[in-house]
């Protein structure tokens, strides 16, 4: 785009759809393609060469949320202003629902049961909660921030859907949930010393905290600090996991050529461990491929970030790229060894169809945040105008 345009753009910044779609940032969207097609050929792989059952069921489920993503790109960033906190108490009410309607399965009570997929309501509130947090922060000014008092509502935003999931229970999902919302907090002007407090009081809690866990999720931990203890069960995922990355090497055994995967000693390799997968066909050149994708994704959501011109669109934008790195690194270091297995899986890798959604409209939201960088929103909402 010429400099002339980006002027006159600045200077009347209300876009029409042909605009819209001028300013999409494509060469985050080819990454998204990316790595899409990445997780296609490793569920096909999984499958030991065959599209079913993973690979066409996830190619499906993706074109529905790629179109969604773009539908929620185009739209005025000052729509998902307005319906932010909507949005935010239909995925609390979701979760609720869970506790009384939720199917069971693996020992967690976790989704809906919708007929055509089972929705995962704890996927959709992780871009609820930080739509509701950054048009919380947005209506505040930053001496606000500094009192106390004004703390206590986002407190409470993170608080309830954190601890509807950890009664599921899911203990992955309320940790990214509590990291998220403290990364908002941080972004938002909430002090350090503040976050010290929290973080030394949560560690003085741990004691307590660790009678309320459940029988595995205590395994779980053992097994982390001992995975030798258990190999044949505890720890069984781990040492395979680690023994499949390892057997990988440098440029891998080839595609469809996974040892490990194919005789079936990596377990879950579709969904959590698929990354172990890759890294066993193609190596570390592979692996390190797939996180070079993946640093380009976060390097395009911060500078989105830096571009806005709201207060809303920066923090909204910056929270979805947090959470977006959360399930990248917890995923990762927890194939790895370096984090208790705790079920979160490779965005747009893995196969799981509201990890799928949830993600795409969280790419969508941030690429609106991209088109209607030069919008302002008043600290009040667009009604001020």
């Amino acid at each position: 785009m010429s400099v002339l345009s980006e002027i006159t753009l600045r200077r009347n910044p209300e876009l029409q759809l042909g605009q819209k779609i001028w300013q999409l940032n494509w060469g985050l969207v080819l990454l998204v393609l990316l790595l899409a097609g990445i997780g296609f050929a490793m569920l096909y792989s999984a499958a030991s060469g065959s599209w079913d059952p993973w690979a066409v069921r996830q190619a499906i489920r993706f074109g529905g949320g790629l179109l969604l993503m773009f539908v929620v790109a185009l739209i005025d960033i000052r729509f998902w202003f307005r319906v932010a906190y909507p949005i935010y108490f239909c995925a609390l009410a979701l979760l609720g629902a869970v506790e009384v309607m939720g199917t069971v399965g693996m020992g967690a009570q976790r989704w809906i049961d919708l007929g055509v997929m089972q929705l995962q309501p704890s996927e959709l509130m992780k871009i609820a909660l930080v739509m509701a947090l950054a048009r919380y922060f947005h209506g505040i000014t930053y001496a606000d921030i500094g009192r106390p008092t004004y703390l206590i509502v986002p407190l409470l935003l993170v608080g309830a859907p954190a601890l509807l999931v950890l009664k599921q229970p899911d203990l992955g999902t309320a940790g990214m949930l509590l990291t998220v919302g403290g990364a908002l907090f941080l972004v938002a002007g909430v002090r350090w010393w503040k976050f010290l407090l929290v973080i030394a009081a949560a560690g003085a809690a741990l004691p307590v905290a660790w009678n309320f866990l459940h029988d595995y999720q205590k395994n779980r931990v053992m097994t982390f600090l001992d995975p030798e203890s258990d190999p044949l069960g505890a720890g069984y995922h781990i040492l395979q996991s680690k023994i499949a990355l390892g057997s990988g090497g440098i440029f891998g055994k080839g595609f469809l050529q996974g040892t490990q995967s194919h005789l079936n000693f990596l377990p879950e390799k579709q969904t959590d461990f698929i990354f172990t997968m890759l890294a066993e066909e193609w190596g570390m050149v592979g692996g390190l491929g797939l996180l070079g994708l993946y640093l380009l994704v976060f390097v395009y959501g911060f500078a989105i970030a830096l571009r806005s011109r709201s207060h809303f669109g920066r923090l909204l934008a910056m929270g979805l790229t947090v959470n977006l790195f959360l399930y990248v690194f917890i995923n990762i270091a927890m194939v790895m060894g370096l984090l208790p297995v705790v079920g979160v899986p490779l965005p747009l890798v893995s196969y799981g169809g509201t990890v799928m959604l949830a993600t795409l409209i969280g790419l969508g939201l941030l690429l609106s945040v991209s088109i209607h960088r030069d919008l302002r929103i008043p600290r009040r909402g667009p009604r001020e105008d």
